[in-house]
């Protein structure tokens, strides 16, 4: 949902319901459930706070099953009209990193939900906290059900350490 600055009234502008985006976002697995927002203007500067949820497929760090994660943000945002010229580098300072920026006089509300939503996703994602993954050696689901292999096998690069210390412990 592209929207004109210079069109926003000035008692805001409210987004609300995941009907109100097309498509937002670029994979097309990743469903928006409910979004809320309100953008406001302060001279050139654009606010945008609110929230959204969302569902988002993940394979799990540990047993490789896939499964959803909900993402649900707040978002408080500030844009401000880009003023490098095409191809033009700019500095950015410590006050610079909390600000976005809008080109053209149009705000992007896609490319917000899609990076607060993307934001939100776990670094290592977990299908559920107490995941027991992959067995180390036949690679079943230990989830799933026990497996029977032995789990105590020696790395034979660490057997001449191994030798040494029977012996240095008779």
């Amino acid at each position: 949902m592209i929207i004109r600055v210079s069109e926003i009234p000035e008692e805001g502008l409210h987004v609300d319901g995941a009907a109100a985006i097309e498509r937002p976002f670029a994979d097309a697995s990743w469903i928006l459930d409910d979004l809320s927002l309100r953008v406001e203007t302060d001279g050139d500067a654009v606010f945008v706070s609110g929230r959204l949820a969302a569902r988002v497929p993940q394979v799990c760090g540990r047993c490789l099953e896939p499964f959803q994660v909900v993402v649900a943000p707040q978002i408080e945002a500030r844009f401000v009209p880009d003023t490098a010229g095409p191809g033009e580098e700019r500095e950015l300072g410590a006050r610079d990193l909390d600000t976005d920026v809008y080109r053209a006089g149009q705000l992007d509300l896609r490319e917000l939900v899609e990076t607060e939503t993307t934001l939100g996703l776990p670094m290592k994602p977990l299908c559920r906290e107490d995941c027991r993954g992959l067995c180390s050696i036949c690679g079943g689901n230990r989830n799933v059900a026990a497996c029977a292999c032995e789990s105590a096998t020696s790395d034979p690069r660490w057997a001449t350490l191994k030798g040494l210390a029977e012996r240095l412990s008779r």
